[in-house]
């Protein structure tokens, strides 16, 4: 698996999320204290930037139609979406946040 620095940890607001880009492929970090998780930045439903949402309880709401992702598993957790946004790999390497595009999620 390759990982990409995207970011300091510092950069991402603590129980909040940032919007990045690994490649050309959007990215939606979301920090919980020194965990951060990362989504594919785009709304199974809508296709706008689940980056503009808001964090809380461990999912990520869509800004658009109120559409909640679990921020583990990518899963949707309320209306209207239906299908799962890809979840990407995740290390901490010092203050360095790196993904992976290569896997599943595996953080």
């Amino acid at each position: 698996m390759t990982y990409v620095k995207v970011c300091a940890l510092d950069d991402i607001p603590d129980s909040g999320v940032l919007g990045v880009e690994v490649g050309e492929t959007p990215v939606a970090l979301v920090r919980q204290g020194h965990q951060v998780h990362a989504l594919h930045d785009v709304c199974s439903h809508a296709n706008v930037r689940l980056s503009e949402g808001d964090v809380y309880d461990g999912t990520l709401e869509c800004w658009l139609h109120g559409s909640c992702f679990d921020v583990r598993t990518g899963k949707p957790t309320g209306p209207p979406a239906t299908r799962p946004v890809p979840v990407y790999g995740v290390k901490i390497d010092g203050d360095d946040v790196l993904v992976s595009l290569d896997n599943d999620g595996d953080s």
